[in-house]
């Protein structure tokens, strides 16, 4: 089962619309959603939100994770040691305030512990190939690895910036 996720803030359309496009034409219905009151997906289940025991549960039962590049999403996939594929919001298309999470998406992918889609069609082709990353061991429970301490020290340097 691929869990999607856009957090519970706002909803995120042009991921949901993607998956949506990709899950008819795969023919894939093994997909729940959370979409923050968006689009509503017409291949697959999905909720507007769920409370936190719910969604650590969704996420416990996926093989696989899809988000948007918030940080909630991905920490919670790697404490459960699931893969995660995130597409980032842009500022551009007025989807956030800004590309916070473009920069997220670049940076922790290139820690080799995220795949990214950088567009609808990208997200596409990553989605082909999201069962070659389910259940496998390409994406080690957060607490190895140090994935937690570099995530935690490039939101440290973010931080700084900002001062």
């Amino acid at each position: 089962m691929i869990f999607v996720t856009v957090g519970a803030q706002i909803p995120f359309d042009r991921l949901v619309n993607g998956i949506d496009e990709w899950a008819g034409k795969a023919g894939r219905s093994d997909l729940f959603a959370q979409i923050a009151g968006g689009q509503q997906p017409k291949h697959f289940e999905w909720s507007d939100f769920l409370d936190p025991d719910q969604y650590r549960q969704r996420v416990q039962d996926a093989d696989a994770i899809v988000a948007h590049a918030g940080m909630g999403s991905i920490l919670t996939a790697l404490e459960f040691g699931k893969p995660i594929l995130v597409m980032a919001r842009q500022g551009s298309l007025g989807e956030t305030r800004n590309d916070h999470q473009v920069a997220t998406a670049k940076r922790l992918e290139s820690l080799g512990r995220v795949v990214v889609a950088t567009n609808q069609s990208h997200l596409a082709t990553q989605l082909d190939r999201i069962d070659e990353l389910s259940g496998t061991d390409a994406i080690a429970p957060a607490a190895s690895g140090g994935i937690v301490d570099a995530i935690r020290d490039y939101l440290g340097e973010i931080e700084s910036r900002r001062r």
